[in-house]
C-alpha cells in the first residue's frame, strides 16, 4: 500500500471515529483523543491528518458535501434532457437522496452547529449558489422557492427525527415536489419576464395603416 492510501484509509478512520463519537455522546465529547481511541490510530497519527478539532468538523461537513455532489452532477445532466427546471429537480432529488442515506449528515451538521457557527457558512455558501441557479430558470421564482423549501422541510424533520411522517408518504411527496405537472397551472410568471418575453413581440408587430 503506498504512503497516499495509507494516508486516505486514515484519514477516512478518522472521520468515521468522529461520526461515530458524535452519534454515540454527543459532539461535546469529541476530542483528538477520543478520535484516536475510537479509531485505534496514535494521536500521532489523527495529528497528522488534522491539527483540530475544528479541522475535524470542516472535514466531515466537505466529505459529506462532495458526497452528494457525486449524485447530483450525473443526476443534473439527465434532468436537463427530462425537466423544465434541472436546477430544482437535482436539488429535490439530492435531498431525497440525503434524507435517504445514513444520517452521516445530520451528525455533521449538528455537530458544526453547536462547535462551531462559523462553520455553516461553507454549506451556506453552496446553497447560495443552487438558490441562484433554480430561481435564474424558474417561470415562477417565488413557487421555485416554496418547492425547495417544502423538500428541506422534509429533510431536517426526518434527519433529526421530527417528522412524524412514515417512509412511504415522504416518498410520495417527493415526487410530487419534482412533478413539474402538478405545479404548471400555479406558475404566475414575474413581471420582469413578461416584459422580456413580450418586448420581441412589440418588435415584430407592424404599425397600423391610417386610413
Amino acid at each position: 500500500m503506498d504512503n497516499a492510501t495509507r494516508s486516505e484509509r486514515s484519514r477516512n478512520a478518522a472521520l468515521d471515529a468522529a461520526l461515530a463519537i458524535i452519534a454515540r455522546d454527543g459532539p461535546g465529547r469529541l476530542t483528538l483523543d477520543a478520535i484516536a481511541r475510537e479509531s485505534g490510530l496514535s494521536k500521532g497519527g489523527v495529528m497528522h491528518q488534522f491539527r483540530t478539532k475544528e479541522a475535524v468538523l470542516k472535514a466531515l461537513l466537505e466529505r459529506e458535501m462532495a458526497r452528494f455532489e457525486e449524485f447530483s452532477t450525473p443526476y443534473r445532466a439527465k434532468a436537463r434532457a427530462e425537466s423544465a427546471n434541472p436546477e430544482l429537480a437535482t436539488e429535490i432529488a439530492t435531498v431525497r437522496e440525503a434524507v435517504n442515506a445514513p444520517n452521516s449528515a445530520a451528525l455533521a451538521l449538528l455537530a458544526a452547529m453547536v462547535e462551531n457557527p462559523d462553520l455553516m457558512a461553507m454549506p451556506r455558501a453552496s446553497d447560495e449558489k443552487t438558490i441562484a441557479a433554480i430561481k435564474a430558470e424558474a417561470t415562477d421564482p417565488d413557487l421555485a422557492m416554496l418547492r425547495w423549501a417544502a423538500a428541506r422541510g422534509l429533510l431536517l424533520g426526518a434527519l433529526f427525527g421530527m417528522s412524524p411522517l412514515p417512509k412511504a408518504e415522504r416518498e410520495r411527496l417527493f415526487e410530487r415536489l419534482l412533478d413539474d405537472s402538478q405545479w404548471s397551472t400555479l406558475e404566475k410568471p414575474t413581471r420582469s419576464r413578461s416584459v422580456k418575453a413580450a418586448a420581441p413581440a412589440a418588435k415584430t408587430a407592424r404599425p397600423r395603416k391610417r386610413a
